[in-house]
């Protein structure tokens, strides 16, 4: 099995990690503070490991970048050539930091760009990847939904998306491939629309769905 290196500490980071070693894959979580994550290691068992984040993305052979947006461009950095070559699920949205306005999240980017776009420039011999950018964490992994979710991905290279699709399908959804990186202008903004009933109604246990006859 591949090893995955996931950076991020937070919730989204956890969920992810704990879903790929439900599945078999070995994973390190990668944080500024490794020792924060000493009790997930000791409850996650033998195919877990920490470290910096410059760590994990040397282990992986995958990496999920799960931090929060306007950390992002700060830890690529920090993973330097490490992530050269190797397919980045990127789960991070540029949202800003103030508090939503009628439900709606604000972001520091426009539609005429995405974060991810910064990112690849930022490391481009990196292979991004959107994904898991729409959805909460509590049905991140193999959700109980009546049907399995669409998860909208994009990115440059064919193969880092055939290994994302592969990945999202053990993980209970369906893939809906949106092109190049271009595509996480429109995907990206999925998160704000996907928040309202969250923040309007508490009503945080949805996903999207394609529908085709």
């Amino acid at each position: 099995m591949k090893k995955i290196g996931v950076l991020g500490s937070g919730m989204v980071g956890e969920t992810l990690a704990n879903g790929f070693l439900k599945h078999g894959y070995e994973v390190m979580r990668g944080s500024r503070e490794p020792a924060k994550l000493a009790e997930w290691k000791q409850k996650a068992g033998g195919k877990a490991a920490t470290g910096t984040f410059a760590e994990a993305a040397r282990f992986g052979g995958i990496i999920v970048l799960a931090v929060k947006g306007g950390a992002a461009d700060e830890v690529v950095s920090q993973c330097g050539s490490a992530l050269i070559g190797k397919t980045v699920l990127d789960a991070t949205n540029p949202i800003a930091d103030a508090p939503p306005k009628d439900g709606l999240v604000p972001f520091f980017t426009t539609l005429n760009e995405s974060l991810m776009e910064r990112l690849q420039a930022k490391a481009p011999g990196a292979k991004f990847v959107k994904a898991f950018s729409s959805v909460g964490a509590p049905l991140m992994v193999n959700p109980k939904l009546p049907s399995a979710p669409s998860m909208f991905i994009c990115g440059n290279d064919t193969q880092a998306k055939e290994e994302t699709r592969a990945i999202l399908t053990q993980f209970g959804w369906e893939t809906e491939d949106m092109g190049g990186a271009v595509a996480a202008r429109a995907i990206e903004p999925l998160c704000i629309l996907w928040c309202i009933p969250g923040f309007m109604g508490n009503d945080w246990m949805h996903a999207f769905k394609v529908l085709r006859p």
